[in-house]
Parts: structure tokens; sequence; C-alpha cells
């Protein structure tokens, strides 16, 4: 099956799909990127995307390179021609291509965009029934982290210390010793009397998409949330951990450092909400093509 990208307004060959050499995106991370589900042919929290992507280029005096309903209509045609229905969709802007100097360039420098599409089964992640162990780390990142930028080698060295530990997610830990986020998700526990708490949206975290909806799926079935820092030793001791994150979803912790959460198997609460997610997902503008 032929596997395309999308490049600056143009569908091309997957393997063929380059930009230049001095593109900011490469030299300086200059640009930010969104991630977004598609599941059962349904884009998750498209909106929401779109806005965030927004705002972060906003943060970096950036424009919108295209409306939105261009990158709608992108999206779409890509994932029609990959025929895929079930796919995490990446989408990528930077500055666009000019010599290698720290100032902007000058107006009229075309911005870079990308967009790939890789198939995914959401609906049969063995991670979800069995859960994923966490390791934790030192937060090594700027200051800025609700801007998602494409700026991810410390994401990626924690990464890397989870893969070396044989766990599947890393979460950083700031200086005062609380849990800030994941490398690639946000944060969440469940303590024993039963409220579910995850980290105050500033700039110490990046605002998830998928974490939003989850506060909407929680209100709507009655649960109590608590927007506030948690220590490491507090997610030891909670009843559940668990992650969310626009590709994996909700993800349930099943130990953090090697120390068993619920007994080392996923929790009624994690378990619960992926479910509830999945339905609200499901209930969303389906778009139509078949695969």
């Amino acid at each position: 099956m032929p596997h395309y990208a999308y490049l600056n307004g143009r569908y091309v060959s997957h393997d063929r799909a380059c930009v230049h050499i001095e593109d900011r995106g490469f030299q300086f991370a200059d640009g930010v990127y969104e991630v977004i589900a598609c599941i059962d042919g349904r884009l998750a929290d498209e909106r929401g995307h779109i806005d965030r992507m927004r705002r972060s280029l906003k943060e970096l005096k950036m424009p919108m390179p295209m409306k939105r309903e261009n990158f709608h209509d992108a999206i779409v045609r890509l994932l029609k021609k990959n025929r895929l229905r079930n796919a995490s969709v990446y989408i990528q802007v930077t500055r666009g291509v000019y010599k290698r100097d720290f100032p902007f360039p000058p107006k009229g420098v075309k911005q870079t965009v990308v967009i790939t599409a890789r198939p995914f089964d959401f609906k049969n992640n063995e991670k979800v029934k069995v859960g994923i162990k966490v390791v934790t780390v030192p937060d090594l990142r700027w200051k800025r982290r609700d801007i998602k930028t494409t700026g991810l080698i410390a994401q990626v060295l924690a990464k890397q210390a989870a893969v070396v530990k044989g766990a599947y997610e890393a979460w950083l830990v700031d200086e005062r010793g609380f849990v800030t986020e994941g490398s690639s998700s946000n944060a969440w526990i469940v303590t024993k009397k039963g409220s579910i708490v995850t980290r105050k949206a500033t700039s110490d975290i990046l605002r998830g998409v998928t974490r939003t909806a989850l506060q909407k799926v929680c209100k709507d079935l009655g649960l109590k949330i608590e927007e506030r820092a948690f220590t490491v030793g507090e997610a030891q001791q909670a009843q559940e951990c668990f992650t969310s994150s626009a590709v994996a979803l909700i993800m349930p912790v099943v130990s953090v450092d090697g120390k068993k959460i619920g007994g080392g198997k996923p929790g009624p609460v994690a378990q619960k909400l992926y479910a509830s997610y999945m339905d609200y997902v499901m209930k969303g503008k389906q778009v139509s093509w078949k695969a």
C-alpha cells in the first residue's frame, strides 16, 4: 500500500518527503507540533489540538500557516490517500527555511508544514489491559513547557532512561520532588479516598488536550478531580495511577520506580475512564470516507 505524507501543500511519497537542511525546525527546533488520534474514522478532539497549535505558534510569534478548515481537509485527504481509519496524525509547523542565524528571518519566508499519518490500533492496545511501568527522572526542560515545541531532547533522554530500566514511561520530577508530567503524557493518581489528582496546568506542564477532555468525562461521571502537585511518594501510595495522551489515551500505571500500584494490576478508575473516553470519541463527528 502506498504511504503518503503532506508537505507544504503537496502529497508526496513518505520515503521521499524532505525539507531543506536550513529549515529552522531542523537547526533550532524552531517549530511546534500536534498529534491527533483518528479512531474509527473520527478525529479525536481535533478542535482542541488545532486551538493548542494556534496558541503555541502565537507564543513563538508565528502565524497559523493556513486556516483551520484547510488543516482539516489536508488531514482527511491524507488519511484517505493512506486508507487509514485508525491512525496517529502528526502535524509540524516550523518558521521555515532561511540561513542559519538566531534572529527571526525576514517577513515573506514561508513556513514549513508537514503532516504524516501512521496506523495505530486503539482498540487492541495490550498495554491498556496489563498496565505500564513508570520510572522517575529529574525534569530538565525549559520553563515554557506549556508550548508544544519540537525541542524534545529532555523528553528523549527521559524516555530512553525508562526503556533502559524496562519501563514504558518516565515521570519528570521538579526540584521540590513533585511530579510534573510524563515524557509524552500527563500524570494522574487516584488517592485512597477516591480523588483523582493531576497537576494544575501552568507553564510547568503541557495542557494536554486529552487531559482536558478527560476532565469533562470525569465531571460527567461525577468523579472528583483535584488539580494540584503530588510527590513520587504519594504516587507510590496511591490507589491507582495512570497517564493520558493523544495516542496512548488513558494508560493504567502498575508500578512507579519498582513499587507496585494497586497490586500491580490496572485499576477500575483508569479502566472506566478509558471506556468512557472511547465513548466520548465515538460520539464525535465521523469523517466521511471508507478505508
